[in-house]
């Protein structure tokens, strides 16, 4: 069975009437409509709609109300949908109705697991599952790389109702006999694209494997593709696939733009656009670690507070990173497709592609931070003489051209800071990297 979900009806969270109207709040900033599927009007128990009702959530998103009839029966579902659209309160709640309704097989043995791609997702839906379910008295254990291998370890010696996990550290623990799924009564798969694209799609077949045979199975993808279908049908039965309008891939929360621009000049150009927009919290994608190192440095000294998230930085600064970026500490997040995967922030005002990604995939999760819970976002793309070999791929998988102008001479801002490889030079000629100077006031 196929449902299909317009995604005309952008994606919020709101106890607003869903009267398909649209109030404009401030540039990039507005309240789209929902669905007209009230979550109380679904089969939910009541501990969930208290939680709901707490979290602000009055209307289903378009994934929500296309999911839940489905989920909340046992259906195994293999739903698309972009980051943003509520598809984690879609799974939460089936989870919670499934846990509070049943008895549980085991005095402690995990009932329900998420895995995750990355562990800041799995830190988020570990957050949303603590706030959704705060009436429903669940013990929520999330275990992920980096940190903590003896905490979460002892964490899972205790009943443990959802655990939430990334595929590595949960293989770990399985394999140390300290696991144990075959009480799972739901299992979810998240950002199921994302596992082929980091190599986790052994672990996550090893997994869900070794989950109960009876169990109801969720998966969730950006794209439903081959690898991705051949995967959700070997481990569902009775399968019903929740897929958005194909022709709109991107959320139309998001606005998206291209500027033509010569390489040399991205920068020039995108200082201008910060210093346009002004934005709290803006994200800006690389493709290369070595061009985010330049980009934040020239950033930083030219007035912004910018950090860089690349794959070699080490787990506590990442937390650390990610947690200023929320707070607002840190304006501007230069990343990697890699840092940046599972990467949940709300609130982020504008996304840069200050290079254009070769995979089409990446360029829709990249624009997916921005336009979040109902606010919409911006995304602007810089194309450059090298790059823009990469937009056919891009618009073919959007179904549609990407507005398009050509940045001019008024759209640039010198860039007034030192030369990074000189800086670089002198630090390594000294064997010294002070901190970093706080930036020079902007103009």
């Amino acid at each position: 069975m196929i449902e299909t979900a317009s995604s005309t009806e952008s994606a919020t969270q709101d106890h607003a009437d869903p009267d398909g109207s649209a109030i404009d709040a401030a540039p990039h900033k507005r309240v789209v409509s929902l669905s007209d599927v009230a979550f109380a009007d679904l089969p939910i128990p009541a501990p969930v709609l208290r939680g709901l009702d707490a979290a602000g959530f009055g209307y289903c998103t378009p994934i929500q109300a296309k999911t839940l009839p489905h989920s909340l029966v046992g259906k195994d579902i293999a739903g698309q949908a972009q980051t943003g659209t509520g598809k984690t309160a879609a799974f939460l709640v089936t989870i919670f109705k499934e846990l509070l309704e049943t008895d549980r097989r085991h005095p402690s043995a995990a009932r329900a697991v998420v895995v995750a791609p990355t562990r800041e997702l799995a830190l988020q839906i570990a957050a949303d599952a603590q706030a959704l379910g705060q009436f429903c008295h669940f013990n929520t254990v999330a275990v992920f790389g980096g940190v903590d291998w003896d905490k979460q370890a002892k964490a899972l010696e205790g009943r443990v109702d959802l655990l939430v996990g990334t595929p590595g550290r949960m293989m770990d623990y399985m394999r140390r006999k300290m696991l144990d799924l075959r009480h799972v009564q739901v299992a979810v798969l998240d950002e199921a694209d994302r596992m082929f694209d980091m190599g986790f799609v052994d672990d996550v077949r090893f997994i869900l494997g070794h989950c109960a045979q009876d169990r109801q199975t969720l998966l969730f993808s950006a794209t439903l593709g081959y690898d991705v279908m051949h995967l959700a049908k070997r481990h569902t039965r009775d399968l019903v696939e929740v897929r958005v309008d194909p022709d709109q891939v991107a959320a139309d929360t998001v606005a998206q733009e291209l500027y033509h621009v010569r390489e040399r000049n991205k920068l020039p150009f995108l200082l201008w656009l910060l210093e346009q927009q002004a934005p709290k919290r803006c994200l800006v994608f690389v493709n290369t670690k070595r061009s985010g190192e330049w980009l934040d440095f020239k950033l930083f000294h030219n007035g912004w507070e910018s950090q860089l998230m690349s794959g070699d930085v080490a787990q506590k600064k990442r937390l650390k990173i990610v947690e200023d970026f929320k707070k607002g500490t840190v304006e501007i997040l230069v990343a990697t497709d890699v840092a940046a995967r599972g990467l949940h922030v709300d609130d982020v005002e504008l996304v840069v592609n200050f290079d254009l990604p070769g995979d089409p995939e990446d360029y829709v999760h990249r624009i997916g931070r921005t336009g979040r819970a109902g606010q919409a976002g911006r995304a602007v793309s810089l194309a450059d003489e090298a790059l823009v070999e990469n937009l056919p791929a891009i618009e073919r998988l959007l179904g549609k051209k990407v507005p398009a102008l050509v940045a001019t001479n008024e759209q640039m801002l010198d860039d007034v800071g030192p030369s990074f490889g000189a800086t670089m030079k002198a630090q390594r000629s000294t064997g010294s990297r002070k901190d970093r100077p706080r930036p020079r006031a902007r103009r």
